[in-house]
């Protein structure tokens, strides 16, 4: 999960947030948005974060199974359809003011691979992997 201050969500918020998470998810599934930018790509909405205030919302997107690059390409098509997709959510939620939309690269799975490979590698030439053989007790210096 996103998550950069120290308070946690309002249930409302994480509520509101899921609700436009699948309204945007079945958009893109639909193909409703028709822009050259994202013919024959597949885009993942995983997470939407919501302001305190519902009045700001991000969406984190991947392009599924796409670069870096794509999904920077995807960002900017959808920020591109922002009136279209505010349009559609109007329509689709039960809100007083649908929140304005923002749209992100998600790069949690990256940053999750970098630390496992992190992990792996530390376990493979670290001190830890010689300390782990040893039995408690034993002295290495005398």
């Amino acid at each position: 999960m996103h998550q950069t201050n120290a308070k946690s969500p309002s249930q409302r918020q994480l509520r509101v947030g899921e609700e436009i998470r699948h309204v945007l998810a079945d958009i893109f599934e639909r193909g409703e948005v028709r822009d050259p930018g994202l013919h024959g790509v597949s885009v993942t909405v995983t997470e939407v974060r919501v302001s305190p205030d519902l009045k700001k919302a991000t969406a984190f997107v991947l392009p599924l199974g796409g670069t870096v690059d794509q999904a920077r390409d995807v960002v900017g098509v959808l920020t591109r359809a922002r009136p279209f997709l505010r349009r559609r959510l109007a329509k689709a939620v039960r809100l007083r003011h649908v929140p304005e939309l923002e749209f992100s690269v998600d790069d949690s799975f990256d940053q999750a691979g970098r630390i496992d490979r992190l992990l792996r590698e530390a376990r493979a030439t670290g001190p830890g992997r010689d300390a782990s053989t040893d039995e408690p007790g034993d002295d290495h210096g005398a």
